[in-house]
């Protein structure tokens, strides 16, 4: 999974970067910090993880990751040049979601773009370069293909859709309020790689004192779980300053630490929460002593094409799936012990693959 992290200039953006990644990033009071894009992956929490590895006395273990890709703050006036302009928005292109970063803190030391706090302004500011973004990709694509839409009927098909994706960002929408029921045109529409029609995930950067209570007392962050409920994104609330704390300490510290703030889990926690329900993710297990890992599928996702996640031969020569719960192995010790009391199933072609499934594939190529 990949995600891409946009927001204006001193939001907290590369602060959040910095300390989901550990990578180091820049950061500071001033705009256009961030010049190249950063570059992080990490690595997703699993407790389960560790749990089946000591059961297999497992040599290695590999957790699923998430790559986040940082670029520099855009401001109004982007797409025109302004500031950086959107040269680094072709970094975030091949992403999965946007982390769209806001500020909801007020801190007179730390400067606003802007001059105010205002993060429904702020977003509308996003939006609006990304949208300009995407227009100047659609003009490109309508060039190219009107050159051959004359005599060709699907050219002449796409050259319409392009213009009617184009009419619908120019009115200030989003990509991904387009709707259209043909499959020929929602292929092509996927192909564009649009910045608009991406999921977003909101983090509201908030004070230290108001993380306990989720910023359920500040006003900026009702009005982005608002704004987010409207069009179907995710929000998750977090203080850039506190993550990159904790990113200084180990485990055991890092579960102390919270404790001491209120807090269940880390900011790190919820965005991957919330990506995964965003994206409809989950995890199935392979586990075994040589390694046990984690592998990140789509819900639905049927047996074969998850094998397909391991190697192209698994799903090519795949014969059967066996398929144990996480839970139901380590209650009982042992895979031999779970199939003796009927808990690992053979399955088949159509076997859809839940979260926490323990799999080992069958295949003959």
């Amino acid at each position: 999974m990949k995600l891409g992290i946009v927001g204006l200039p001193n939001v907290g953006k590369s602060t959040l970067f910095n300390s989901l990644t550990k990578a180091g990033a820049e950061s500071a009071n001033y705009p256009f910090c961030t010049i190249d894009p950063n570059i992080g992956v990490v690595a997703v929490p699993d407790p389960r993880l560790k749990l089946l590895a000591d059961l297999y006395d497992s040599d290695k273990v590999t957790p699923a990751v998430i790559e986040f890709v940082d670029i520099a703050g855009l401001v109004k006036g982007a797409s025109k040049g302004e500031g950086l302009g959107n040269q680094f928005l072709s970094n975030i292109r091949e992403v999965d979601a946007i982390v769209h970063v806001v500020r909801c803190f007020e801190d007179a030391n730390v400067i606003h773009v802007d001059g105010s706090i205002d993060p429904l302004r702020d977003i509308e500011t996003i939006n609006l370069e990304l949208i300009f973004s995407d227009i100047e990709i659609l003009e490109r694509r309508i060039a190219k293909t009107s050159r051959g839409s004359k005599n060709d009927k699907t050219l002449a098909k796409e050259l319409s859709l392009l213009n009617r994706i184009k009419d619908h960002l120019e009115a200030g929408r989003l990509a991904k309020s387009f709707s259209t029921e043909d499959e020929e045109e929602l292929l092509w529409l996927s192909g564009y790689n649009l910045l608009t029609a991406k999921p977003v995930i909101f983090a509201a950067n908030v004070k230290e004192d108001e993380l306990a209570d989720d910023g359920a007392s500040n006003p900026h962050v009702a009005a982005v779980q608002k704004f987010a409920a409207e069009e179907g994104s995710e929000v998750f609330v977090i203080c850039a300053q506190i993550e990159q704390e904790i990113a200084e300490l180990d485990e055991e510290e890092k579960v102390m630490f919270l404790q001491e703030l209120g807090l269940s889990e880390s900011g790190l926690d919820k965005l991957i929460a919330a990506s995964y329900r965003l994206l409809g993710l989950i995890s199935y297990l392979t586990a075994g002593k040589q390694e046990t890992r984690a592998w990140t599928i789509r819900k639905g996702t049927k047996a074969p094409q998850a094998a397909g996640k391991i190697h192209s031969d698994f799903e090519r020569g795949f014969i059967r799936a066996e398929v144990v719960n996480y839970q139901d192995l380590l209650d009982c010790g042992s895979y031999a012990a779970a199939k003796d009391k009927g808990l690992v199933g053979l399955e088949g072609k159509d076997y859809i693959v839940k979260d926490g499934d323990v799999i080992l594939f069958r295949f003959n190529v």
